[in-house]
């Protein structure tokens, strides 16, 4: 069993212990669940921004602890007060460290799009982001056959949230459908979390341009973010890069700038 594989049943699990505790109907009462959604799509059109997806993340299973003391809301705050476009949040606890709480403290704290990054299996989890104040959800071709994606896209849509998916090659390119915001090429591979930038670019001019194209991990460096937007991308997710430093917030500004006053 790879990875990903033990991140799917664990997930199982999970979810049917979270239904039991505390209902769907339950989360619907939450004070975020009827607020109007801040737009990704929008964030990432947006030429006066660079297009950073900043993530918190405390480990990971490739990585193991990344950085256990970063405190979610000065980091996230910081993100965008650094200029990133949006906020991605990990909500996996087991593998990545993150819990639900994390978006709940950032939604309290910032006016811009966030990413609930979670393995979703289920329309319960999907409540459970626009409950706790998320703005977009991802979904993972790898996860997910077609057909569930469309019906999990589509319900997505009827709360108010975005949706980006994930995809890591082109026999996954079936998986977007008319209900997908944004288009995410992981260059990470989640069953060996094998690093491989050439992903985003193999895969670039596959993806209909009018889905927002993502280039997912292994960016660390601002002529990379320039040579991905030569390929069409207008979002940058990155998380380790800024993580594995003390204060990530001060990392993604440093980074940003650099992106900025990049030449050839």
């Amino acid at each position: 069993m790879n990875i990903l594989d033990k991140i799917i049943a664990q997930k199982h699990i999970e979810v049917e212990n979270k239904k039991t505790a505390t209902p769907a109907k339950n989360l619907e009462r939450s004070e975020f669940f009827t607020r109007p959604t801040y737009s990704l799509k929008k964030q990432l059109l947006d030429t006066t921004k660079v297009g950073i997806i900043a993530e918190f993340k405390r480990k990971s299973p490739s990585k193991g602890i990344i950085n256990a003391n970063a405190d979610v809301k000065q980091t996230t705050s910081g993100y965008i007060n650094a200029g990133a476009s949006a906020l991605s949040i990990l909500t996996d606890f087991e593998f990545f460290g993150g819990t639900t709480d994390d978006v709940v403290a950032a939604r309290k704290e910032i006016t811009s799009p966030i990413l609930r990054k979670e393995f979703i299996i289920d329309e319960y989890q999907i409540i459970e982001a626009k409950a706790i104040g998320a703005d977009v959800i991802l979904l993972l071709a790898n996860v997910l056959n077609a057909s569930k994606i469309k019906q999990f896209a589509k319900f997505a849509k009827s709360l108010g949230l975005e949706i980006l998916l994930e995809i890591r090659d082109k026999e996954e390119l079936p998986s977007i459908n008319e209900y997908v915001d944004a288009v995410g090429i992981n260059n990470r591979n989640l069953k060996d979390f094998n690093v491989n930038l050439s992903q985003s670019f193999d895969l670039a001019k596959l993806i209909p341009d009018n889905f927002v194209k993502v280039s997912e991990s292994g960016i660390g460096e601002a002529k990379t973010i320039h040579e991905l937007k030569s390929a069409g991308y207008k979002g940058f997710l990155m998380g380790e890069t800024f993580m594995k430093q003390q204060q990530p917030e001060l990392a993604c500004a440093a980074f940003i700038n650099e992106v900025k006053n990049y030449k050839k």
